[in-house]
């Protein structure tokens, strides 16, 4: 039978059957999909690929997903650390934000981004920032698939005038790629202290009749939960109850700040949680009860937040955090094994985004959205267990080739539909008149 791509591979771990780990098998691509996956003995009978891929010291798993980020940002890595989130909002990223972000901006510094997840395996990303009819045509430009959020905030920006102006504006954007194959949308009003309540009943209006998922800051920091407070007369997760919002379309982004209550409040609602743990880690925001979390049945996904705090957007690194943090904070060394992580970053981030029926594990009829992992490589030797060497002693550097939808964006290590050196000049450019201001 005529296909275009088999790629044999040492293993597979597709995630779904949970903990499965394929040694010696194969997996067959037809039109940008999972057609079958079988033992290499068999495919290599079965199948007359166009292309045929060799990996026989490799690892394919799902394409990590980053469940939230700011991309554009990446042009300010490293302009403002070690300081807490509201001075380093209100004191560095914010003006700097007010002084350049424009299209040109928002353009150059995703591309940067896509560019660093691409080789680091993230096949899909969650994105909140200005312009996002920017970020999503770059991102389908470069063939990788996004969730671009309808950023909403209360003041003004070089994007928007208010908070109506910012929905419609947003409105637009979907409109646009409402039929798309590889860029989705959602709703992201930044934070409760950020949004008043008008607009965020109207998200939640217009996202039930959209039916799209609403991406929100929630929970962050203590500073938060006081704001809320004084200015609601309750804690911000209550507001948004209050509001009707909580709902398994809700994608509750840090969620450091939780009692027991709320996270009953939270399994019962269905609502998602994205943890980022690392960046909870250098902005001393607080820990995200994960353990607790996925006990009480919450489904609990990854993500990097931006390289201006974190300050990389690698989820290897971070599924390793996740792991260690969540045993630490527990004190059980069994709380979030390796694969329990793995899924974090992959299939718990689909499921986050509403796309789980198209990526987010190694199934047939999904997308053809894979990583391949090199363990042809001392550090990662000897491999016993092939799902904790990719949590515990992987780092993204050992990741060789990267599709999406069935196409080579990564291969060997090299980017297929990005430029490196003409990405790298532009963030040249952007850092001296950063740095000059």
């Amino acid at each position: 039978m005529k296909i275009d791509t088999l790629i044999n591979a040492r293993w597979i771990i597709p995630v779904i059957p949970e903990n499965q780990v394929l040694e010696h098998y194969s997996l067959a691509i037809q039109h940008g999909r999972i057609l079958e996956i079988l033992p290499t003995s068999k495919a290599t009978q079965k199948y007359a690929p166009a292309t045929i891929e060799e990996l026989p010291g490799h690892a394919l798993i799902p394409g990590l997903i980053n469940a939230h980020t700011h991309a554009a940002m990446s042009l300010l890595r490293g302009l403002a650390d070690d300081m807490p989130l509201m001075r380093w909002l209100n004191d560095h990223i914010w003006p700097a934000e007010k002084r350049w972000v424009s299209e040109e901006f928002v353009a150059d510094g995703t591309q940067l981004a896509l560019a660093e997840m691409l080789r680091g395996g993230i096949t899909c990303y969650n994105d909140m920032y200005f312009f996002p009819e920017v970020s999503a045509r770059v991102t389908a430009a470069a063939g990788m698939r996004a969730v671009i959020g309808l950023i909403v905030i209360d003041f003004p920006s070089a994007w928007a005038a208010d908070a109506d102006d910012y929905l419609q504006r947003g409105l637009e954007v979907h409109d646009q790629y409402r039929s798309h194959n590889l860029i989705q949308t959602a709703f992201a009003p930044h934070a409760p202290y950020s949004v008043s309540d008008r607009p965020l009943e109207r998200i939640r209006t217009l996202a039930d009749e959209m039916d799209i998922p609403i991406h929100i800051h929630l929970h962050e920091t203590r500073d938060e939960i006081q704001q809320g407070l004084q200015q609601y007369g309750c804690r911000p997760i209550e507001r948004l109850q209050r509001l009707g919002l909580l709902s398994p379309s809700l994608a509750a982004v840090h969620m450091t700040q939780l009692d027991d209550d709320e996270i009953g409040t939270i399994a019962e609602s269905g609502t998602q949680v994205i943890h980022c743990p690392e960046s909870n880690l250098k902005l001393a925001s607080g820990f995200c009860p994960v353990d607790r979390l996925l006990k009480a049945g919450v489904n609990v996904a990854i993500g990097t937040d931006s390289a201006a705090s974190n300050n990389d957007l690698d989820m290897f690194s971070e599924m390793r955090t996740a792991a260690l943090l969540a045993k630490g904070v527990a004190q059980d060394a069994s709380a979030v094994p390796a694969f329990t992580a793995l899924r974090m970053a992959t299939l718990n981030g689909a499921i986050a985004l509403g796309i789980a029926d198209q990526t987010g594990s190694l199934e047939p009829g999904k997308s053809a959205d894979i990583t391949a992992v090199d363990f042809n490589h001392l550090e990662t030797k000897p491999i016993y267990h092939p799902v904790s060497q990719l949590v515990y002693a992987t780092g993204r550097d050992k990741v060789s080739d990267v599709w999406i939808a069935g196409r080579q964006l990564l291969r060997k290590g090299n980017l297929t539909t990005l430029n490196p050196d003409e990405i790298g000049g532009r963030t040249t450019t952007w850092k001296k008149r950063v740095r000059e201001e």
